[in-house]
């Protein structure tokens, strides 16, 4: 079987996002994949080898037209979520992106298969895209293999002294967004007494001109919490990967998430995780997370005083947790797929 994976996320901003995380992973894990009578050549542009088999699109955006109308070969697509749809009032499309959307919607119509990160995204998916359910497969994620416990004290050291990282901090990796629900986790974090810092790790937390980061800028203002914030831009993985292992407890506040691998991100560097309990959340965190409702901010200051006491049990949970997945059976489940489909 010769397969197509369309690479273009690659090549612009979603290279810093999830997008990007999930098409560079399942490259890598396709490539050092043993399975046999398998190619898989890289593609931008709808570039296409007239030898393949499938067209693999890793990534449709709801409001942007990614999908081709023509479909030259057999092909499926990843839909990691469809939150615009589901929180309408704050993503608006305006009239230009409601019909690209409705586009959108057609061109799926002619791809074989949907593959999604969740059991929660595919019900979503077949809800709002009106897609068969049949033909919606899930496939989890996985941490990439460079996440793990960092054994080296200079390593840690070095990172902490490079971002003048407070000795105590709870962390938050990912984007601005509403669903994200950031205001929400700085209004938990002022609740919190002791000397917690809070760092929030992200290329948007440093955009200025977003509206989402003027609003987490005038509430860490009005709550008095400047010197005990820190925003952190883009990281590299290693110092990623430090971070993760620095911080007394990791906390994924969403309203909603197609996967959340963060809180994956954090269990195998060994750092607690407190999560919201919505969404895909629950079925990616199992049992090894303290699950708090997002809006309620109360329920979530409980829930990091908790962690914050059950560190060494829900680190040894995280671990057990985070064994479930890897890019292997994420690479060997969607080759399964696209023998379903071809």
């Amino acid at each position: 079987m010769r397969v197509a994976l369309d690479i273009s996320p690659l090549k612009t901003g979603h290279q810093f996002r999830g997008i990007g995380v999930y098409t560079q992973n399942l490259e890598k894990a396709f490539k050092e994949s043993k399975i046999p009578n398998f190619e898989v050549d890289l593609i931008e542009g709808g570039k296409i080898h007239q030898d393949c088999d499938l067209i693999h699109y890793p990534y449709f955006d709801l409001f942007f037209l990614t999908l081709p109308f023509k479909k030259v070969k057999p092909s499926v697509v990843t839909i990691h979520d469809v939150i615009p749809l589901v929180f309408p009032e704050n993503y608006k499309p305006g009239l230009r992106g409601t019909l690209k959307f409705q586009l959108q919607k057609f061109s799926l119509k002619g791809v074989k298969g949907v593959i999604t990160d969740s059991e929660n995204s595919k019900n979503d998916i077949f809800k709002y895209l009106n897609y068969p359910k049949n033909r919606i497969y899930v496939v989890s994620l996985a941490p990439a293999s460079h996440f793990k416990v960092i054994k080296e004290e200079s390593v840690l050291k070095r990172v902490s002294k490079k971002y003048n990282l407070p000795e105590n901090f709870a962390l938050y990796v990912g984007d601005v967004n509403y669903n994200k629900n950031i205001p929400g986790l700085i209004k938990a974090f002022a609740g919190l007494k002791g000397d917690l810092s809070l760092v929030l790790v992200g290329k948007a937390f440093l955009e200025d001109d977003l509206k989402e980061n003027q609003e987490i800028t005038k509430l860490i203002k009005t709550l008095k919490l400047e010197k005990k914030v820190v925003r952190l831009g883009f990281l590299t993985a290693e110092d990623l990967v430090a971070l993760y292992n620095l911080a007394v407890v990791y906390c994924q506040p969403s309203f909603y998430e197609g996967f959340g691998l963060p809180v994956l991100e954090a269990m195998a560097c060994g750092c607690p995780v407190v999560a919201a309990n919505t969404s895909s959340l629950p079925e990616i965190c199992g049992p090894a997370a303290i699950m708090v409702d997002p809006s309620n901010i109360n329920d979530m200051i409980k829930g990091l005083q908790e962690a914050l006491l059950k560190k060494e049990e829900l680190k040894e949970k995280g671990f057990a947790q985070v064994r479930k997945f890897s890019w292997e059976k994420t690479a060997k489940k969607t080759y399964e797929i696209y023998q379903k489909v071809v």
